[in-house]
């Protein structure tokens, strides 16, 4: 392959130019957020007008579009407004994970965990373990993004293979694989709190939980990890073709990569083995008829472990990442604690802010109830053209990736079409958690090809240090295999998965009730 940037006349790249132009021309999420809900206004009071109504299938109650801009609209907004925000779901569940999360990357655990696992893994199994990596390190959020591609390419360049080829990889694992994961992360509970408020449109108590699609994704790590080597090794490195370093910046490639050093190693072992002891302890609470975090009636699905996963996942990091402080040297008093805590959140502003936003529109959606009568008019249509089964779902996953071309943000992506694809899958009687999965797989895919995703440009400048030459069209053809071989086998796994019957979380399947 040809590290020279695309034909600008190629059908492809001018494709590509669309896209990031309609990209760039969006504004950022939150004020996307403040013009949506100025049109929801508008749109409110014209349906309104027109006294559009549905008949709810489940209460015969009929349902009626309220007007945002009537008296009632207009003291609804201002009454509302602090209690959309304090109570919108995802709001407390990713602050909380992030206390923990956040702390075990200030301390420097999610870089020494990363820099130790692939500098110390088999030639042979190498690319595996990037990418496996990259997926286990989204976790650790931005900084897997920072790390892993440029560590990838270094180990790469230092084996004698291709130094782009390691960074393809990486980006791989870290952006399509972004929401697989083997613990409950910061998505998990983002997302879940997104599907609460939207599936409580149809049935009000019912709530999703940060671990319904746990099964699945602990699944989807594997086929990640298989499917993104093959793709490596077998068309992504042999396009690249032979590397040539008289394009690279020589300061690089003569640069060696670093290895932790003893007492970061040791560290990590301290909060790998605090880590097992912990969860030990955990199963022991778990795993016996009487245990105290199973329910009354001893069961576990469902049981305080299950709806207290938040709160038992932000102890565990809290105290791997204490350990690790400690004995790593990047904790020194106790005062400390809190203050790298605060840093963390410190990287929490901008999603704060968007939530902020956020929850009002979805609120404003809500009381209007055009979400509810989309929802039940879309149902009607797609059942009277009998079109309601996986067809139905491997449609909505491809629409969710053509709209992730220019929406990067995946919560921005997902609150605005939760509100009407929920119902809708509800109303076809899927599981909301179903639904949240399709969106997942959808919005990974596109991550590493989409013009306005700023790590895209990121990783592209650490490319352009190995090659000069290099491109916004080659890292898109670079990664566009990716993209569309992952994106093929895991729809084929979606189907599978639940055509079998398997639950895609712990008491969660396809189908409402199953």
């Amino acid at each position: 392959m040809s590290t020279t940037p695309l034909k600008e006349n190629g059908i492809f790249t001018r494709f590509l130019n669309i896209v990031e132009k309609i990209g760039n021309k969006l504004p950022h999420p939150f004020i996307l957020f403040l013009y949506l809900a100025v049109i929801l206004m508008i749109v409110s009071a014209v349906v309104n007008w027109f006294d559009v109504s549905v008949v709810h299938p489940t209460t015969d109650e009929k349902i009626v579009a309220n007007s945002l801009l009537s008296k009632e609209g207009v003291l609804y907004m201002l009454s509302s407004m602090l209690d959309n925000f304090t109570g919108f779901a995802p709001f407390g569940l990713v602050i909380v994970m992030m206390f923990g999360i956040g702390l075990a990357q200030k301390v420097g655990f999610f870089e020494t965990f990363m820099k130790k696992t692939i500098i110390g893994a088999p030639k042979g199994f190498i690319t595996y373990t990037i990418i496996f990596i990259g997926v286990l390190g989204n976790i650790a959020s931005d900084a897997a993004m920072i790390i892993i591609p440029p560590l990838a390419g270094m180990v790469y360049y230092a084996i004698g293979r291709h130094p782009l080829a390691g960074m393809a990889a990486a980006f791989a694992g870290v952006g399509i694989g972004f929401t697989a994961n083997f613990l409950i992360a910061g998505t998990d509970a983002l997302l879940s709190g997104i599907t609460t408020e939207a599936a409580q449109i149809i049935i009000p108590e019912y709530t999703v939980t940060p671990v319904d699609n746990w099964f699945f994704m602990c699944a989807s790590v594997f086929m990640l990890v298989i499917v993104g080597a093959f793709v490596t090794d077998k068309i992504v490195e042999p396009r690249l073709g032979t590397f040539d370093p008289k394009y690279a910046d020589q300061s690089l490639i003569k640069e060696k990569i670093s290895d932790p050093t003893s007492q970061e190693v040791k560290g990590l072992r301290n909060a790998v083995i605090s880590g097992v002891l912990y969860l030990l302890l955990l199963a022991a609470l778990v795993i016996p008829a009487n245990g105290f975090l199973r329910s009354d009636e001893g069961t576990i699905i469902p049981s305080p472990f299950i709806s207290n996963i938040i709160p038992i996942i932000l102890i565990m990091f809290i105290l791997v990442a204490v350990v690790y402080g400690k004995t790593a040297g990047t904790i020194k008093k106790s005062a400390d604690v809190p203050i790298l805590m605060g840093e963390a959140m410190k990287d929490m502003s901008g999603y704060i802010v968007l939530i902020f936003a956020a929850a009002q529109f979805i609120s404003y959606f809500n009381w209007t109830n055009l979400s509810t009568i989309t929802a039940i008019s879309s149902s009607s249509i797609l059942q009277n053209a009998n079109f309601t089964g996986m067809g139905f779902v491997v449609c909505f996953i491809l629409l969710v990736t053509i709209i992730n071309l220019v929406i990067s943000s995946g919560s921005a992506q997902w609150a605005l079409m939760a509100p009407v694809f929920v119902p809708l899958f509800m109303l076809l009687d899927y599981d909301p958690a179903f639904a949240q999965l399709a969106y997942r797989i959808g919005d990974s895919t596109t991550n590493n090809i989409s013009p306005v995703n700023p790590y895209v440009i990121m990783v592209l400048g650490f490319m352009k240090r190995y090659d000069s030459r290099f491109g916004f069209g080659s890292i898109i053809s670079l990664m566009l295999p990716y993209t569309l071989i992952i994106l093929a086998v895991w729809i084929v796994m979606f189907i599978a998965w639940n055509l079998l019957g398997i639950p895609i979380g712990p008491g969660t399947g396809m189908f409402l009730n199953s």
